[in-house]
């Protein structure tokens, strides 16, 4: 029989077991971090009609797009969590209560080039706000205070959520006489920091036929920087020319003022002009995160505020305001610059059962009065010699081994051996089930990340 080649798919992670425990571990800390807010967890199919998803979506979503037939279903995978929440909000319209708040962390698909960082399956762990009619402007502060808690939560401490206003730079092009012109606009500024000030102004003067001196205006108005309060007030200045810039001004200050009171540190947040998302997606507040010491990666999370979730499944108006994390992007990004706590737990279990006898009876009950405590307990039944068992719990990685021989037995108690100090005494199993949790809950509270 010819055999296959065994491998994966490039542009798909795949991970070994101490890695994916450091994938969940994080996992669960946004899952966590999510539902402090009062968020309600989303699953939606990965596959969904071609035409649900393809609804809103441009000639580039239908290049990237999995998509196939299944008798005479078109049928094609999720590309991203909004698409499909924008059908789930208008489906179930009348059995949601409004606000109405979800997170959904889950594989999308996209079938773009693969790359350093870029994946075509990977996880996203989104967060969305989606109201009835209308949504006030204390969700778009309260949704980057969410990603504040969950960077922190991770022991990310060098990171920077920048916010910005689609009004006010529509108004400012307004001001300019560039209406027409602000999407062009916008899309090309958002390239400032791959091409440069240079190059966006010769995108704009050569490409768009932006006058000169109105693209040094740009160039000059995306330039104001400062704190947050500096930045606002230079803002104030432009008062009084455009009615839709005033309005985003307002936002935008809002915005700052409840992020600072939702305890967000000045640190970790800034006013930045320069931020337009390059979707014509967004209406209002805009956000990009960024790790400070690693500007070359880019935004790990991103989004912002949308005027009309489900336009193209209903005639309601559903605005809304969301943000999503590039979840596999993310990890891939920290395991590359070495910020992964190698401190965290990693092994499927907090203990390994070595039974040293036939009868297996004083094993199984061990294993179960440890689960009953809420520890996870391995049992090894394998016939394989002391150092091959030995070798099994080092490459798990346990922190503890539990030895239960016939002296062990008949004295009531197990030897308990911590695998990280070598350390190993005989203990009751109750008084060693206590030893295991104490340890386990003081790994559990060291922070999956490195951030020093």
């Amino acid at each position: 029989m010819d055999r296959i080649k065994a491998r994966t798919l490039s542009g798909f992670m795949e991970l070994l077991p101490g890695p994916q425990m450091q994938m969940e571990r994080i996992t669960e800390i946004i899952r966590s971090s999510y539902a402090l807010y009062g968020f309600t967890p989303l699953d939606t199919p990965l596959i969904e009609a071609s035409e649900i998803l393809l609804a809103k979506g441009g000639g580039e979503t239908e290049k990237q797009i999995y998509r196939f037939t299944k008798g005479d279903a078109d049928l094609s995978l999720r590309f991203d969590l909004t698409v499909p929440l924008a059908k789930y909000v208008a489906l179930h319209y009348n059995e949601l209560a409004f606000p109405f708040k979800r997170y959904q962390i889950g594989k999308v698909y996209r079938g773009e080039r693969a790359q350093r960082g870029r994946f075509r399956e990977f996880y996203q762990a989104d967060i969305d706000v989606i109201g009835d009619g209308q949504l006030d402007i204390a969700n778009d502060a309260e949704i980057p205070a969410i990603i504040y808690t969950v960077f922190s939560r991770l022991g990310l401490k060098r990171f920077q959520i920048r916010i910005n206003n689609r009004k006010v730079l529509n108004g400012f092009y307004a001001m300019l006489g560039l209406t027409d012109k602000s999407g062009d606009i916008m899309r090309t500024v958002d390239k400032l920091e791959k091409i440069g000030a240079d190059g966006v102004r010769a995108v704009l003067v050569d490409d768009f036929s932006i006058d000169g001196r109105k693209a040094d205006d740009i160039l000059r108005f995306t330039a104001i920087h400062g704190t947050n309060d500096e930045v606002l007030a230079a803002l104030a200045g432009y008062r009084g020319k455009n009615a839709l810039f005033d309005e985003g001004l307002d936002e935008l200050g809002t915005v700052a003022k409840y992020l600072g009171g939702f305890g967000v540190p000045q640190e970790n947040f800034a006013v930045d002009l320069t931020i337009a998302r390059g979707l014509d997606y967004y209406t209002g507040t805009v956000y990009e995160t960024t790790l400070l010491d690693h500007p070359e990666i880019g935004s790990v999370c991103s989004g912002g505020r949308y005027d009309n979730l489900a336009e193209y499944y209903t005639d309601r108006q559903l605005p809304g305001v969301g943000i999503s994390i590039g979840l596999t992007r993310l990890f891939y990004v920290l395991g590359e610059q070495g910020m992964l706590n190698p401190d965290g737990l990693t092994a499927p279990a907090d203990a390994l059962i070595l039974p040293m006898t036939d009868d297996l009876s004083a094993a199984v009950a061990l294993a179960t009065e440890l689960r009953s405590r809420g520890l996870r307990a391995q049992l090894y039944t394998e016939a394989k010699k002391f150092k091959a068992k030995m070798s099994y719990a080092d490459k798990l990685g346990v922190p503890f081994v539990l030895f239960l021989g016939e002296d062990e037995i008949k004295d009531g108690v197990v030897s308990c051996k911590n695998m990280v100090t070598g350390e190993q005494e005989k203990l009751p199993p109750a008084a060693a089930a206590e030893r295991i949790a104490a340890q386990i809950d003081e790994r559990k509270r060291v922070a999956p990340v490195l951030d020093v």
